[in-house]
Order: C-alpha cells, then sequence, then structure tokens
C-alpha cells in the first residue's frame, strides 16, 4: 500500500492507467496518512515520467478501506500540489467526487491550498 502500478489502458481511450492503492484505515495509528499521501506522489511521478497531460484521482480508500473523507480530501490535495514539479507534462488533474460531499470536502481543501473557490463540478454537464 502507498503505491502505484502503471498498466496499459488496453482497451480504453486512455493509453496507460496507473493503479495507486491506498491503506485500509486502522485508526490514523498506524501510518496510514503517509500511505495514503504516497499514492498520490507515486502516481503523479509515474505520470511525469510518462509525459501525461492529464491525471484523474477518484477519493482513494475512502470506500471500503474507510479513510475519513475529509482528511483524504486534504490529503489528496496537498499531496498532489506537493507533488507536480514545475517542468511537469500534467496540464490538468481531476479530482472524481462521486457524491456531493465529498464535492464540498475537495472545494474547500482546494480553497484553503489554492485560494480556488470555484470547480466544475461535472465533466458530463453541459
Amino acid at each position: 500500500m502507498g503505491d502505484a502500478k502503471l498498466t496499459a489502458g488496453y482497451q480504453l481511450k486512455s493509453k496507460h492507467i496507473i493503479h495507486a492503492v491506498g491503506p485500509r484505515w486502522e485508526g490514523g495509528r498506524q501510518g496510514e496518512h503517509g500511505s495514503l499521501s504516497s499514492c498520490y506522489r507515486r502516481a503523479i511521478s509515474l505520470a511525469e515520467r510518462l509525459d501525461a497531460r492529464s491525471i484523474a484521482f477518484p477519493c482513494i480508500s475512502t470506500g471500503v478501506f474507510q479513510f475519513p473523507n475529509d482528511q483524504a480530501a486534504d490529503i489528496a490535495v496537498y499531496s498532489v500540489l506537493g507533488s507536480i514539479s514545475e517542468l511537469s507534462s500534467l496540464q490538468e488533474v481531476v479530482f472524481c467526487c462521486f457524491t456531493d460531499t465529498d464535492l464540498e470536502l475537495y472545494k474547500a481543501a482546494l480553497n484553503e491550498q489554492l485560494g480556488v473557490t470555484e470547480v466544475k463540478k461535472s465533466l458530463f454537464e453541459t
């Protein structure tokens, strides 16, 4: 856990898939925060090595692994922003939020880190 691996995109539109394995929540005393941050940092590193233009992240570890959503959102935003190099090929980072609650948590984290107040709610909205 805390790592990311690269595979081909196979029949998807994406050329590559980066699989990030997040930690299971154990109360916050087993290094979960560092492991989750490592997932994001490692994925960004792999994406930059591929000269990727975009990357998308779900709310890693917040489902069946029960990582608290508020903490996970803060870690995701902080880790991604801290990992992107100055010469990065990345032009777009998408945080896929499947609930309105998660969307609000990511908005708050982005506002705290970057002063961002407006985010696109859905890639599928017209």
